[in-house]
């Protein structure tokens, strides 16, 4: 079971956002990720608990975050409940989309297991229900995903194969990479690894 923390920036300026203290593992069906953040002095920000099945659906998402709250999962699309900090204005939602995704690196790893690449698929198209900081606000987003290569980088515990991903905005036009070694991310904009205690979990 990968456990470690990740440190959080904002992508453009680099402004520190605070670490998100992780651990997730794989389980008989699917995957599981749960993390709290804290902001930059160390107070509590927000927690992310996310389970996919075996195909990288998600089956169940809850974010916590300024005393908002989202509960979803995937079903027809994928289908969310948005709660107010006084818990009176709950607004539920529903979008023809693949998956969820928002600032935690869980979102990158569920989504690499949903479309299941290698570095000859074709570029493949995905629409995703971003929740949005502070306030978990919803949007969609177009995004393309393309593998670009798997390289096996030698260890202590033996190879540790490290993905490449190129990820394209498709509003924006903008393309970062993302580099994802079984169920961790190493780096990708806004996210750095910074410990990790156990090795990552490698997927059947």
């Amino acid at each position: 079971m990968p456990r470690g923390r990740y440190s959080l920036h904002d992508p453009h300026d680099h402004t520190p956002l605070g670490e998100e203290h992780f651990h997730c593992a794989p389980g008989p069906s699917g995957w599981r990720y749960v993390s709290q953040i804290t902001t930059p002095t160390g107070d509590h920000r927000g927690s992310v608990d996310l389970a996919v099945d075996e195909l990288g659906r998600p089956i169940r998402l809850e974010l916590h975050a300024a005393s908002w709250q989202v509960r979803g999962a995937a079903l027809d699309g994928v289908t969310w409940v948005r709660t107010d900090p006084t818990g009176t204005h709950a607004t539920e939602g529903n979008v023809r989309a693949h998956a969820f995704t928002g600032t935690s690196p869980a979102f990158l790893v569920a989504l690499t297991r949903l479309l299941r690449l290698t570095p000859d698929s074709p570029e493949t198209r995905v629409r995703l229900v971003a929740f949005t900081d502070p306030v978990l606000a919803p949007l969609t987003v177009d995004q393309s995903w393309a593998l670009l290569r798997s390289e096996a980088h030698a260890t202590d515990n033996g190879p540790l194969t490290v993905d490449e991903y190129q990820v394209s905005t498709l509003d924006t036009g903008e393309r970062h990479t993302v580099h994802i070694a079984g169920d961790v991310v190493l780096a990708a904009p806004g996210i750095e690894l910074e410990a990790l205690e156990t090795p990552p979990s490698v997927f059947p």
